[in-house]
Parts: structure tokens; C-alpha cells; sequence
């Protein structure tokens, strides 16, 4: 276990962060990997990938819902120095994973093709969707392990085991996608189901190490079966936390679901060209999530050690490095975006889509941080609902203008991004007055003496007692 409640804080944001961003940028690298190959099937295949992939936002949303409480429970026991807390949170979550898991199963063979076929632009579109959906629903599922054993992980500070599982997987799935998608070597080419079952191998690959990681090495938290059995106080503690989480996900796949179902009548080059934007931005906002990742635990130790002080120093550190990035990535979208569109799609009909995406969209990219760094404390405070009502509130300045606008006679697409950036924005300033009152309600009353620890405190976070 890494203590951070003691030292730079900047220094721990980026020691938390390096690693975390490696990670995820391979970890985005999957979906990458499969769009260059896939691209070279046309672009209904990329079209139909691209709206199978909007299904990742559904897993993220559990995976946050499992991943959110994990962590900030963990890391709150970890604030505490209470070691046993914090085994029996992880081998909580390591139950919630696998019942998550099961349920993934379930609606990834039973429903995934129906979603497919009902936001895909055409047939084309469609089959190749649902075949990536069908043999990627495995790897999905056990996503939900990974999240469990890294979040706890995290919780205590350490975070390199897990980007280095998450390089391997992304090493062996680069491998693996010419040879399933192409035909490389085997002359038998799966196509986008190849694709799909080239990530579920090499997610399978990375639970396996991860596994072995704990059994053999991790001695602060660990695998104990006989935490297994349900404890229905703590895992709704976990939910509390993560529930919002998870919803802010949800949110943003109903967005982007109903940015898929505006623009399908300009057909699927559009899709295509909104889908490769949409990756190509994910992978710009890594360092920024990853700073966003390690607010979690850095604040959540702090907070349960009562170090209020470096809670709010947390913060606004975070604050300065997520802008400084943001401002960056801004100017590098202004400049000439179509060059991250003909990494995957040369075709004229695409890069018109999604190069004026990102640079229209680059606009809210500062704001976009300030979200995710909000989203990040009200975490490690345990209390994420505030962000859950930031994040609704899209629902309401986003989604049903784009509706009432797609029906106009001359709607475009860059009416879509301007919205887009200008309810970004609005939903910035609500976060952060949200996260403020939630600063006073539960930071204002205990004031850190001197040597770090506050006075007269003789209670701890809500919903991180024993259970």
C-alpha cells in the first residue's frame, strides 16, 4: 500500500497518473487496433463497429458502478490504515464483478443484435455490428474482473500492475486482429467477428495475469473466498458510490445513441466519420481521465485521514494540470484534425465529418476536464450523485434540442457539435458549484491541525464504517 497521504500532492497526481494514462491508452488502443483493420473492410463495416462499440459505454457505466465504489472505499480505508476494511470491500467487488459479469452474458447473446439492428444505419451496417457484438460479449464481461482487482489496486495507490496487464492484453490483441480480421497466416478471415473475438482473447489473457498478480504477489489487499459470501450492508455502500458513477456513463450513451439516430439519414460515411472522431477524442482526453483517475484515491486517503486540507489542494491541482492538457490538445485539434481521421479513413465522405467534429467539439475540451476532475472528488468524497444531476442535466439542454432540430428542413451536423459545446460548458459550472457546496458540507466543519490531522475527529465518511 502506498500512503498518500503524506507528501507533494502534484508529485502523486502524476505518479498516479503516468501509469494510469498508459494503461488506458492501450486499453484504447482495443478499439483502435480493430478500427484499422476493420476499416479496410469498408465502411459499413466501420459504421457497424463504430455503433457496436456505443455498447462499451454501457460496460464503462458498470464497470465505473463497480470500479467508483471500489476505490473510493478502499482508499478511505487505506486513509484509516484499516487493512481489513479494505480486503473485505475488494473481495465484495470481486463478488459484484462476477454478477455483473453473468448479466453482461445475458443481454450481450439475447438483446445485442436487436440494439444493433435499431441504431445501425442500414442492413450492411447492422450484420457487421452484430457480428464485432456477438464474439466481443466475452471479453466484455470479464472486463468486470479487471475493474474489480485494478480498482482495488488503485485504492491503495498502486497502480502499475495494472497498466502493465492492460500492454499486454492490447500486445496480444494487436497480434491477434490481423490474423482474425484478415486472414493473415490462416487465409480464413473472420471479418468484424474476428475483430470481436481477437478482444475477448486478449481480455481473457489479462484477468489470468491479473489473477496471478494477487495470488502471488499483492499482500495489502487479497483473494479470500471467505468474503464471498454477500454482504448486502457494503455492497450497498459500493453501489451508493458507484450507481451515480456508473449513471454519468449511461448518460453520455444516450447522448451518443441519439447522435447516431440524428445523423443515420446522412448515411453511414457520417456515422463512420462521428465514430472515428469520437475514438480519435478519447484517446486525446487519456492524460486528462488519468489525472481524473488518481484524484480518487490521492483525495479518498486524505479524506478518511481527516487531511481535509490536501483534499482541497487535490483539487485544485488537478484543476491547473487537467486545463494546461485540455488548452494543449485544443490547439492540436485547431490545427489540422483530418490528419486523425486518415489514420483510419481516407475516404473524403468521412474526413468531412469527423474532421470538423474535432474541431468544433476541441472547443468544450478545458470544461470537459474541469467534469471529469468534479466527477473525481465527489467520488472520493463518497458522494457522486452530485455529478449524476450535473450529468442529467444534458438530458434536458442537449438531448431534446438536437431532436427538435433534426426534424428542420436544413439541420446540419455542425449544429449538433455547437450544442454540444455549448451545454458542455453549462454543465461544467454546475459540476463545480455542486462540488463546492459538497466542499462545505463535509471539509468546513473539521479544519486539519498542523500535523495533519483533524481536530476532534471521532467520526468517519459516511458509509465507510466497519461493516
Amino acid at each position: 500500500m502506498k500512503d498518500l497521504t503524506q507528501g507533494l500532492i502534484s508529485r502523486q497526481l502524476v505518479a498516479m497518473a503516468v501509469p494510469i494514462a498508459i494503461g488506458m491508452l492501450f486499453q484504447t488502443l482495443y478499439l483502435l487496433v480493430d478500427l484499422i483493420f476493420v476499416s479496410r473492410l469498408g465502411d459499413a463495416a466501420i459504421a457497424g463497429v463504430s455503433t457496436a462499440g456505443t455498447v462499451s459505454f454501457v460496460i464503462l457505466a458498470a464497470t465505473q458502478m463497480l470500479g467508483a465504489g471500489t476505490v473510493a472505499l478502499v482508499s478511505q480505508a487505506a486513509g484509516r490504515k484499516d487493512q481489513a476494511q479494505a480486503n473485505l470491500v475488494f473481495n465484495q467487488s470481486v463478488l459484484l464483478s462476477a454478477i455483473f459479469g453473468v448479466l453482461m452474458l445475458a443481454w450481450g447473446f439475447l438483446a445485442g443484435g436487436a440494439y444493433v439492428h435499431w441504431i445501425a444505419a442500414d442492413a450492411a451496417a447492422a450484420a457487421a455490428g452484430t457480428a464485432y457484438l456477438y464474439w466481443y460479449t466475452p471479453g466484455l464481461a470479464l472486463q468486470f474482473a479487471l475493474v474489480a482487482m485494478g480498482s482495488a489496486l488503485r485504492g491503495t495507490g498502486i497502480v502499475r500492475p495494472t497498466m502493465v496487464v492492460q500492454m499486454l492484453t492490447v500486445l496480444l490483441n494487436t497480434a491477434l486482429a490481423p490474423i482474425l480480421i484478415s486472414g493473415w497466416l490462416t487465409h480464413h478471415p473472420f471479418g468484424t467477428a474476428g475483430a470481436g473475438l481477437a478482444s475477448s482473447i486478449s481480455v481473457a489473457f489479462g484477468v489470468v495475469c491479473l489473477w496471478v498478480y494477487f495470488v502471488r504477489l499483492e499482500h495489502y489487499v487479497a483473494l479470500h473466498p471467505q468474503q464471498w459470501r454477500p454482504r448486502w450492508g457494503l455492497i450497498g455502500r459500493i453501489l451508493n458510490i458507484g450507481l451515480p458513477a456508473g449513471g454519468e456513463f449511461l448518460m453520455l450513451l444516450v447522448i451518443i445513441g441519439v447522435i447516431y439516430l440524428v445523423i443515420r439519414q446522412f448515411g453511414p460515411p457520417a456515422q463512420a466519420g462521428f465514430g472515428i472522431g469520437g475514438r480519435v477524442m478519447q484517446a486525446l482526453f487519456l492524460p486528462v481521465m488519468a489525472i481524473a483517475f488518481g484524484v480518487t484515491p490521492v483525495a479518498g486517503q486524505n479524506f478518511g485521514a481527516g487531511r481535509f486540507d490536501r483534499v482541497r489542494e487535490t483539487f485544485r491541482t488537478a484543476v491547473i494540470l487537467s486545463s494546461v492538457l485540455m488548452f494543449l490538445i485544443t490547439l492540436v485539434c485547431q490545427w489540422h484534425p483530418e490528419w486523425f481521421i486518415y489514420v483510419f479513413s481516407r475516404e473524403p465522405e468521412v474526413a468531412a465529418v469527423g474532421a470538423p467534429y474535432l474541431r468544433i467539439i476541441s472547443w468544450n475540451f478545458i470544461a470537459s476536464g474541469l467534469i471529469f476532475t468534479c466527477s473525481g472528488l465527489f467520488q472520493a468524497l463518497g458522494n457522486a450523485w452530485p455529478s449524476l444531476l450535473s450529468s442529467a442535466s444534458r438530458l434536458l439542454t442537449f438531448v431534446v434540442p438536437v431532436v427538435l432540430l433534426s426534424r428542420q428542413p436544413h439541420f446540419s451536423l455542425t449544429e449538433v457539435w455547437y450544442l454540444s459545446v455549448a451545454t458542455v460548458t453549462v454543465q461544467a459550472l454546475t459540476s463545480l458549484t455542486l462540488l463546492m457546496r459538497e466542499f462545505r458540507r463535509k471539509l468546513g466543519a473539521q479544519p486539519a491541525t498542523a500535523d495533519g490531522a483533524a481536530e476532534n475527529a471521532v467520526t468517519v465518511a459516511p458509509g465507510t464504517e466497519r461493516n
